[in-house]
């Protein structure tokens, strides 16, 4: 482990959080040899005293500092306080993630040209091809231990997946298996293999599913180049006179401010936290915040179009038993209008533990249906949705003009307002989930409203051109060279995948691209 690094030591790179992002760029920029410091808010919780209770494990590892909520979302009227399930600790939402690993479709990066002009929608094309992604895609599967490629088998099927398959053939969808998952199937890189637990929103405690917590950051560490340094909440950047960043201002773990200096700051405190550092370090030099000329900083936040389906059987299926995520259709991925919305989804296995089920199902409701529901709980099949959501300007992470944090700075407020586009694609979704299910002698279907928990996207969005976005095709701020953004926020579009290994492998390219323009003296 590196020695820590001197508050004043200017040469280093300072990562502001340790998740997909940020963990995976610290250490992949330690193993080449470049001097690293991760300032993560959260402590460093090892995979060993993970708890596999679903509120323990909330409490344990959940980012719970205030937040607001405003728009018509049904988050921001049932969980107000609550606009995203992400977490506070080393390894960041890697902890607490399914595992689900796919590649974006090439269409997906050219938004604005495949599907044209969406009325109320701020589509645009990313700034790089699949054919850019392509490498770094297939490192970050090897790296991850993505099952279905690399020669790693799937993982076996669960009986929540045994009912998905069977709904899916008989709706004459071909595209069904257990995925593409970053959890061992069989034991590699010195990790066991999955056991089934069923805990994996509650941190691995096997360390069979990839986080960078116990698979990148002890890689990184053991060059002797990467320190982390936990319990520490970044507060702001800091510029000079000339316009670069020069170091960041943080809270140590007793609540005292502290500055790191930095040759070259990544911000990577996914699309609430890195928004609001570039806004909470606006300056007479930059009255809007950081790398904002555009005005798109915490713009265009897109969360995927979300909901979910559950089913009752007259036998018992025990759907928490087995990996929540380990079952995937993605005949519904392409694009194709003719169904009514531009943009596609994904449908992919879930189960929520009986507490979870209880809160998220009918947040504040009793009654007949909710109760006859959790009767039903050991019969029971779930889905999730997850679809390509319309990134809107007026969706927008803000500064909360007088809530204020522990340390005194203003608190994000979340606005989101559904896209038609999401409710017709969802509304499209249900209804394939509900046919899926009666296909297979379901005596009741619920389909239910998209949770807290999910990808939170864009708000510093990649653009080629700087008046239309934050960041250009490497996450490298338009207007500051030496800052970066390292992680969701980056997002031009959503696609309909989940978006892990996007980020990773963003970060993999970034981390190539850094080294190499310091190498040059160009950073």
């Amino acid at each position: 482990m590196a020695a820590p690094y001197d508050l004043n030591d200017d040469s280093v790179v300072v990562i502001i959080g340790s998740g997909a992002g940020g963990g995976t760029l610290g250490s992949a920029l330690a193993q080449q040899g470049v001097d690293v410091v991760i300032l993560e808010a959260g402590k460093r919780v090892e995979y060993d005293d993970f708890i596999n209770d679903e509120w323990g494990s909330f409490g344990q590892l959940a980012w719970l500092d205030n937040r607001t909520t405003s728009g018509n979302w049904r988050v921001s009227q049932d969980f107000a306080n609550l606009p995203a399930w992400i977490v506070k600790a080393v390894g960041g939402t890697t902890t607490h993630w399914a595992g689900a690993s796919l590649r974006f479709q090439e269409h997906e990066l050219k938004a604005l040209t495949n599907y044209g002009p969406v009325e109320g929608a701020n589509l645009l094309d990313w700034p790089l091809t699949l054919a850019d992604l392509e490498p770094y895609y297939a490192k970050a599967e090897d790296n991850m231990g993505v099952t279905r490629t690399n020669g790693i088998p799937g993982l076996p099927a669960s009986n929540n997946f045994k009912i998905f398959e069977a709904g899916a053939k008989a709706l004459g969808y071909k595209d069904v298996h257990t995925g593409r998952m970053a959890i061992n199937s069989e034991a590699r890189d010195e990790r066991s293999a999955c056991q089934q637990t069923g805990f994996c929103f509650q941190g691995c405690k096997w360390g069979a599913k990839w986080s960078t917590l116990y698979v990148d950051i002890p890689k990184g560490e053991a060059t002797g180049k990467l320190e982390v340094r936990s319990q520490s909440h970044v507060l702001k950047i800091e510029h000079n006179d000339a316009g670069k960043v020069t170091g960041v201002v943080y809270a140590d773990k007793d609540g005292n401010q502290q500055v790191q200096k930095a040759r070259i700051v990544c911000v990577a405190g996914n699309s609430f936290e890195s928004p609001r550092m570039l806004l909470n370090s606006a300056s007479a030099k930059f009255p809007d915040g950081l790398a904002n000329s555009s005005g798109q900083v915490g713009k265009n936040y897109m969360r995927h179009m979300t909901g979910s389906v559950y089913a009752v059987f007259d036998k018992p299926v025990h759907f928490y038993r087995g990996t929540t995520m380990a079952g995937i259709i993605q005949d519904e991925s392409r694009h194709d209008p003719s169904r009514g919305f531009v943009g596609g989804y994904e449908l992919e296995t879930l189960a929520l533990g009986l507490p979870f089920m209880a809160a998220f199902l009918n947040p504040g409701g009793w009654g007949r249906s909710f109760t006859s529901a959790l009767d039903g709980y050991d019969r029971m099949a779930g889905m999730w949705i997850v679809g390509e959501d319309m990134p809107q300007e007026k969706n927008a992470v803000t500064l909360h003009p007088d809530a204020k944090d522990q340390y005194g700075m203003p608190v994000p407020n979340v606005h989101f307002d559904d896209h038609p586009n999401d409710v017709a694609m969802r509304n499209h979704a249900y209804s394939q989930g509900m046919a899926l299910y009666d296909a297979v002698g379901a005596t009741q279907t619920y389909p239910t409203p998209p949770y807290p928990s999910t990808h939170n996207l864009g708000t510093n969005r990649m653009s080629e051109k700087p008046q239309d976005g934050v960041v250009n095709k490497w996450g490298q701020t338009h207007d500051i060279a030496n800052l970066f953004v390292s992680d969701g926020s980056q997002f031009t579009t959503g696609a309909a995948e989940n978006p892990t290994l996007t980020i990773v492998a963003l970060a993999l390219r970034q981390a190539d691209h850094i080294a190499s323009q310091m190498s040059k003296g160009e950073l």
